[in-house]
């Protein structure tokens, strides 16, 4: 990696001048493929909601994405239609994708009943950030919802995918479906192209990915699956109350049978990113409540407890619990970087051609900040306030190419290139 002028920055821009499209999104086998390069999902489900309201606000996104990036996470699974395109700007510009979900019955508001689902596929298709539709969460267990009739809800969804593929053919329709899908499900849906699915099997999923395999050739995910962060009871080695160390442990061994199964599965949205403090109907908005329930709930581990509000990997004031680094570990594997280092006597950058990170080493006290540049000079990504001379940057979720990577000091840039494969 070598710097470069700002007269060769430019010829290179116009060399390799691109233009910028949406992203194709298909299924190939049991594979999800975006811009034909197979996707691993490594999400969380995100719903922030501030301390003393029920409503999704935004406001905090810009810090949400620097933890999601520094975790390694490329995609996001949203429970209703995101409103606001600026939302959706800044997550495609930090490489990262969404799976926007739509309700049956949400009073008109984007859902499938008033069919004006249709029109937000329309308004948004187009955009970068877009990674898969998906319909419903978890309706299997509520046919009363339905006339006392799933059957009901499964033809609305079936024919909700059609009219999805029709209106948008380069992204995939999926559901979120609580467990594994019987075959009645399977057979009445069949424009369903990836299933994603809600499995809390204490912090085992791992069954799940062989009775998929033997069940359907299509692609999955599990849309929910991860651990609250308080005991309900004492049990094992875990003391009643809030209990960080319970929530990682179990963590780590569910992110262990997903990555272990990527042959079958492909990937994971953790339940969940952020704590919700208005989740518990019983409680209070402004306070943290232990309690809730759910359908089907006997499997959050540790205690068979949901505990609605304590759910998060971060506090609900961003701080982190032990099971963010535990997700950091899994979705950013650690990786030799001793070969494919290059120098240029002031600092060190590697490897190259980059795939999952890319590591700067001996940089001195007056960088102020390192930026990662598309060739059309797209920020997307962005790092400062790092603590020592060295820092590892997540590349995963970049698309192949080439990018310039700019490091910027009080006095001075510097600009060099590499390619992510």
């Amino acid at each position: 990696m070598k710097p470069k002028t700002i007269l060769s920055v430019l010829l290179l821009s116009i060399l390799f001048s691109i233009i910028s499209n949406a992203s194709v999104v298909t299924v190939n086998g049991r594979n999800i493929l975006v811009d034909g390069v197979e996707y691993t999902i490594k999400g969380v489900c995100y719903n922030p909601v501030p301390v003393g309201s029920s409503e999704r606000d935004f406001s905090n996104l810009t810090e949400d994405i620097v933890l999601m990036q520094e975790a390694g996470i490329n995609t996001v699974r949203v429970y209703s239609p995101i409103t606001e395109e600026s939302v959706f700007d800044e997550l495609a510009d930090a490489g990262i994708m969404v799976i926007v979900s739509f309700g049956y019955n949400q009073g008109g508001n984007y859902d499938i009943l008033s069919g004006t689902y249709l029109d937000y596929v329309e308004m948004y298709k187009d955009h970068d950030a877009i990674f898969l539709w998906e319909l419903g969460n978890e309706y299997n267990y509520h046919p009363e919802w339905f006339g006392g009739d799933i059957a009901n809800w499964y033809t609305a969804m079936n024919n909700a995918a059609d009219e999805i593929h029709f209106a948008d053919p380069d992204h995939p329709v999926s559901t979120a479906h609580g467990e594994l899908p019987d075959a009645t499900a399977r057979n009445s849906c069949p424009n369903i192209d990836v299933w994603g699915m809600n499995v809390y099997r204490w912090d085992n999923p791992g069954p799940i990915y062989g009775q998929w395999s033997s069940a359907s050739t299509k692609p999955m995910y599990l849309s929910e699956a991860g651990a609250d962060s308080y005991m309900a009871i004492a049990q094992h080695e875990y003391e009643f109350g809030p209990n960080e160390q319970m929530q990682a442990d179990a963590v780590e061994n569910i992110l262990s049978d997903v990555f272990d199964n990527t042959d079958i599965g492909a990937g994971v949205l953790l339940f969940s990113f952020v704590d919700e403090w208005w989740k518990y109907e019983e409680g209070n908005n402004s306070q943290q409540d232990p309690g809730g329930s759910a359908p089907n709930s006997s499997g959050v581990p540790f205690d068979g407890a949901p505990n609605e509000e304590y759910w998060g990997i971060l506090n609900i004031d961003r701080s982190r619990k032990l099971a963010f680094d535990i997700v950091k570990n899994a979705y950013n594997p650690s990786t030799s970087v001793s070969e494919n280092l290059f120098s240029n006597n002031e600092i060190i950058v590697g490897p190259n051609p980059a795939t999952d990170f890319l590591r700067i080493e001996r940089l001195n006290d007056g960088v102020k900040n390192i930026t990662i540049l598309d060739l059309t000079g797209r920020i997307h990504l962005l790092v400062k306030d790092f603590a020592s001379n060295s820092v590892k940057i997540n590349t995963g979720m970049l698309k192949q190419g080439i990018y310039f990577l700019k490091v910027s000091s009080l006095n001075s840039e510097q600009v060099y290139w590499f390619i992510k494969n």
